[in-house]
């Protein structure tokens, strides 16, 4: 075993998160919501059970975000025209503006965490991480944190 692995992952991860919050309260947003908004910002009219299968979370997660993204006027959520008992999450002008403000939170969250690594530290960290997060998928794993 490594010693404080098991904390440390979990300190980074509840410190990430957090800064994360902060940032994107900034658009009123809140931690997570980045992750819906980025999935129908490649692709609109997704339903939530297939950004939920592409994220690695549970439906409902996603549901309850998509709520609270409806309610601030970023997405609506629409039946789908074949299949009424199908939901599909469309982005609003407003939604669609915030690609680039929300896309640069990101970038200024990950420079901030990534501060004084260098471009190779930088790249090992990630195939590292990567290899962690498979470990765990395997055992198929299940949260809002992949």
């Amino acid at each position: 075993m490594i010693e404080g692995f098991h904390s440390t992952i979990a300190a980074v991860g509840l410190l990430h998160r957090v800064r994360d919050d902060e940032l994107l309260r900034r658009h009123g947003l809140h931690a997570g919501q980045e992750f819906v908004l980025a999935y129908l910002w490649e692709e609109d009219g997704l339903a939530p059970g297939e950004i939920a299968r592409r994220r690695g979370c549970e439906t409902a997660t996603v549901t309850v975000s998509a709520q609270r993204l409806e309610r601030a006027g970023l997405v609506r959520r629409e039946r789908d025209d074949s299949d009424r008992r199908l939901v599909r999450i469309r982005l609003t002008d407003a939604g669609r503006a915030l690609r680039a403000p929300v896309t640069a939170v990101m970038d200024e969250l990950t420079e901030e965490s990534l501060e004084g690594l260098d471009a190779a530290d930088r790249d090992h960290l990630l195939v590292l991480l990567r290899r962690v997060q498979g470990n765990l998928k395997r055992r198929d794993v299940r949260s809002s944190y992949h």
